[in-house]
Formats: C-alpha cells, sequence, structure tokens
C-alpha cells in the first residue's frame, strides 16, 4: 500500500533535565512529533515528509541529520542563509512540563515564503498534517498563503489534518488566535483538538459542542482529545464514539503526549484501520510514551500493533 504523508511547521533543538543538573540536548516539535511517530507506525510503502526551513549554521546540520536519521524524509526542508533552529527548555514537576523559548530567529518562521515549494510538496502528498503552532509563529502573509494552499489540496480530495494545539502565548492578539485557528480547521478535513483547550479559549462547555462547532467550520472528520478521560470520535455522519484512555502506571513526562497520538493514529487509519481501532492503537502509545523522558521514545519502548 504506497502512499505519503506531508507534515509542516518547526522542528526546535530541545534542552531538557539529566542527572546532576546536566542538560540534554536533542530535537522535537509539535508537528516533527507526530511525523516521527507516523512514521514509526506507517504501513509499508508510506512515506514521512517534513516541511520546514533550517539555517545554514552547524546546529542546522545536526539538526537535519538527526530528521534523516528517524526516516522522516528531508527533501522539503529549506535551508535560509542567517537564520537558526527555534531553542526550547524543558521544565518538570511531576511529570507535568513547562516550557522556555527562544526562537526569535527561527528559520521556520519562513517557511511558507516560497508559495511555489509549498504548492509542489503539498501536491505530491496523500496526507497533510498542520497545527496552531505553525501558523502562530508565520506573519499573517505566510499564514494565507499556506492556508490557501491547503484549501486548493481539501479541494482536491487530499486529506488535510489540523491540531489546534493552542498556544496563546505565542499569539499578539487572543482574538486574532481565535479567527485564525477557524481559518485552519475551515482548512482541513479532519480536526484533532484537545478539549482543555478548547473549553478554555472557545468556551466549549462539553467534548459535543467542540465537535459540532467543528462540523460548524466544515470539517467532516474530528477526534475530540480529554487526556485521562480519552478521546471521542466524530467522522462523518457514522455514530459518535468515545474511545477510554490506556491505563497509565506511572506518569514520567506528558511531553508530546497529543503528538504522538496524531501520528501513531494517521498511521493507522492509513493503513486502513477504523477510526476506533486506530484511535485506541493511539491511546496505547500515548500511554507509554508519557512513562518515558522526553518528546520522542524509541521504538522498542512502544506498543505493538498487534497488541490488544
Amino acid at each position: 500500500m504506497a502512499g505519503s504523508m506531508l507534515s509542516i511547521g518547526e522542528c526546535m533543538v530541545e534542552l531538557m533535565q539529566a542527572e546532576g543538573g546536566m542538560l540534554r540536548k536533542g530535537y522535537a516539535g509539535d508537528t516533527f512529533n507526530t511525523a516521527y511517530y507516523a512514521r514509526l507506525f506507517a504501513p509499508a510503502g508510506w512515506t514521512v515528509e517534513y516541511l520546514t526551513a533550517v539555517g545554514t549554521d552547524v546546529v542546522s546540520d545536526e539538526l537535519l541529520s538527526f530528521i534523516d536519521s528517524t526516516g522522516v524524509g528531508t527533501a522539503h526542508i529549506a535551508r535560509i542563509e542567517g537564520r537558526m533552529p527555534g531553542l526550547y527548555m524543558i521544565h518538570l514537576k511531576d511529570g507535568e512540563r513547562s516550557f522556555s523559548y527562544w526562537r526569535s530567529t527561527s528559520a521556520a518562521k519562513l517557511l511558507a515564503d516560497d508559495p511555489e515549494r509549498l504548492r509542489a510538496a503539498i501536491e505530491k502528498v496523500d496526507v497533510v498534517f498542520f497545527s496552531g503552532i505553525t501558523l502562530a509563529i508565520l506573519a499573517p502573509d505566510a499564514v494565507e498563503t499556506l492556508l490557501a494552499e491547503l484549501r486548493r489540496a481539501k479541494a482536491s480530495g487530499t486529506r488535510v489534518v489540523f491540531d489546534p494545539n493552542i498556544r496563546p502565548r505565542l499569539w499578539d492578539d487572543a482574538a486574532r488566535m481565535r479567527a485564525t485557528l477557524e481559518a485552519g480547521a475551515r482548512s482541513a478535513t479532519m480536526v484533532l483538538p484537545s478539549y482543555d483547550d478548547e473549553a478554555t479559549h472557545f468556551g466549549d462547555a462539553s467534548i459535543g459542542a467542540t465537535i459540532e462547532r467543528y462540523r460548524g467550520l466544515g470539517v467532516a472528520d474530528i477526534a475530540v482529545k480529554d487526556g485521562a478521560n480519552g478521546v471521542t470520535l466524530q467522522f462523518g455522519e457514522a455514530e459518535r464514539q468515545h474511545i477510554p484512555a490506556a491505563s497509565v502506571s506511572h506518569v514520567v513526562d506528558t511531553t508530546s503526549a497529543g503528538d504522538c497520538f496524531n501520528g501513531s493514529f494517521l498511521a493507522r487509519l492509513a493503513a486502513g484501520d477504523s477510526p476506533a481501532d486506530a484511535a485506541a492503537f493511539a491511546a496505547r502509545v500515548a500511554a507509554a510514551v508519557i512513562g518515558h523522558h522526553g518528546a520522542l521514545v524509541e521504538r522498542e519502548k512502544l506498543p505493538d500493533q498487534c497488541e490488544k
């Protein structure tokens, strides 16, 4: 079964706590994390590509080498003179994380500045994934360039997937944030929101309200993530389904919990699983990931696709 997925966004240098007060360097970012897990669980014959921009410095060289080592394709990553990758640091307390960011000169902010390159990449794939963070880091004109290409892809039958991943610190105005996220949803065929974000920033009183709001924006397929409460699916006109979260013995680090769900869920849909089966598997992956440090967990520490 041949096919392809393209994830669009920013991969950053990650600094995380290590023993003895030291810091460990890695590379991560919501859309790259999603691509990483999609690549791990994609069916045979599927490729996963990443579209972003990096600099021409040594750190950018290292980042590209790392992405390539994961099996995620780098052909759509631009190199921009005078720019660098963004950087963030994870702070952990009782398994919950907070972040400090340094991204003022991030090359990824220019990822949509070449419309022809953007269109050429999107036209070649079956699935496109982007997030609210992707939109937040771009200038307004670049947001419209990206969304125009995604609307074009949606109209041509490409599965366009959007995780609003709401991060208010990245936006200069709450009203513009909400309007841009709604525009992102209108460009998508599938939305993967987190209910706590939607309740906080859109005032949704229930998961049902979140689903109906996105249906009103023209989204066909919706999976609302609600942490330990599981996932609620509304795919087309099929009956709404609730998928329980997988049990977790010990939470170590919740970084990337939603991203790993996204990637493994999309991979299993590509393999032909039903939405319910794909979500149940993705819930098991998320339960395993939050039992380890860091955004990207090695394949051997994750559940097998045949496990129930």
